[in-house]
């Protein structure tokens, strides 16, 4: 079944079609695909509750927009970072350029071509035919001739390599890229300011569209160019993630796999096969902690007063991603991603 269903999201105009009949099948091969996780096992919990704040994502942007004095090209690869690009992109269409995606395959999902804006893709493709990027508006972004050439009709937007060194050109070939596609426009992946310096002696002064500047490098000034490319930024703060207390004891001795010691536990049920990982919480307005995950639950940390259907929070009320990201070892993309898809999404409307 599921190979039937994978030849049948081969073309792009197909994928449309079966992403509207079909949306949960799609969503799940949509996961499986754009994501490391194992998607026969990583499941969303139907005793997590994701809550999507879409005004404060509305509140983002335009403070994004203030700030910089730019336009935005809204970053919504992987599903706008598991908040749901159907529902982020009309909550901000009208405050942004254009879109950034990884696949074409994340465009037509979108609809994002019907939000009359070009989207940039950010990704090698899966040979698709340049019929396919026009129809969708969208634009590959290319890094050698011959890439640049198959999609000159596509308007291709030059990758130039600063120092990413993945999916970007090296300057030896910028101008037979940039010949071969017709490219009018170019940008990098930039982690630092030296790196939009680099860009600019590469590319700068031919009259070309530049961007480089992605969350890290909005409050530098001399990194925003042409326009801005946020991801992160856009969803800080959007998304509360909560599970309820199913169990409460009262700990007689060494608990769990592990044999931790803790005066009370609870537990909730979200765990590794959800991408849970243990780290901070929050119960009942008091920083708390995940003390051990399991495949389908996790234990918690408790105080006396906490009680079975107590909710615990797992991100938000003052809980941030970077907080939670600097416990789990790993970037604030990666925790918002994980816990996103931990659960059920729903949405406070506009």
């Amino acid at each position: 079944m599921e190979l039937y269903y994978l030849a049948r999201l081969r073309r792009v105009s197909n994928r449309v079609n079966f992403c509207q009949s079909r949306p949960v099948e799609c969503d799940d091969l949509y996961w499986r695909s754009h994501s490391g996780f194992n998607g026969r096992t990583m499941t969303p919990s139907p005793h997590v509750t994701v809550r999507i704040d879409l005004a404060q994502v509305r509140r983002n942007v335009t403070s994004i927009r203030e700030k910089t004095g730019v336009p935005i090209i809204a970053v919504v690869k992987a599903d706008a970072y598991g908040l749901g690009s159907d529902r982020i992109v009309p909550a901000i269409s009208d405050l942004v350029e254009g879109w950034c995606v990884f696949s074409l395959m994340e465009a037509a999902r979108a609809q994002l071509g019907k939000t009359e804006k070009d989207s940039l893709m950010l990704g090698p493709g899966n040979g698709e035919d340049v019929s396919e990027f026009i129809a969708q508006r969208v634009r590959p972004a290319v890094w050698d001739a011959e890439r640049s050439a198959k999609y000159r009709a596509a308007r291709p937007i030059l990758s130039v390599d600063t120092g990413m060194q993945r999916f970007a050109c090296p300057p030896a070939q910028i101008e037979a890229v940039i010949k071969a596609g017709g490219c009018e426009e170019a940008f990098t992946h930039a982690t630092s300011v030296q790196r939009v310096h680099r860009l600019l002696e590469l590319v700068g002064g031919r009259g070309m569209k530049l961007h480089a500047a992605g969350t890290s490098l909005l409050d530098e000034p001399q990194a925003r160019l042409d326009a801005v490319r946020p991801g992160l930024a856009m969803y800080a703060g959007a998304a509360r993630v909560s599970a309820r207390l199913v169990e409460v004891h009262d700990s007689t001795g060494p608990a769990g796999y592990s044999g931790f010691v803790t005066p009370r536990h609870g537990v909730i049920v979200c765990g590794y096969s959800n991408g849970f990982r243990a780290g901070p919480c929050i119960v009942n307005g008091r920083r708390s902690r995940i003390l051990e995950v399991g495949m389908q639950s996790a234990f918690v940390e408790l105080a006396p007063g906490d009680r079975v259907g107590d909710e615990v929070a797992l991100l938000g009320d003052g809980l941030s991603e970077t907080e939670v990201a600097a416990e789990w070892k790993t970037s604030a993309h990666e925790v918002l991603v994980r816990l996103c898809h931990t659960g059920n999404r729903s949405y406070r409307e506009l």
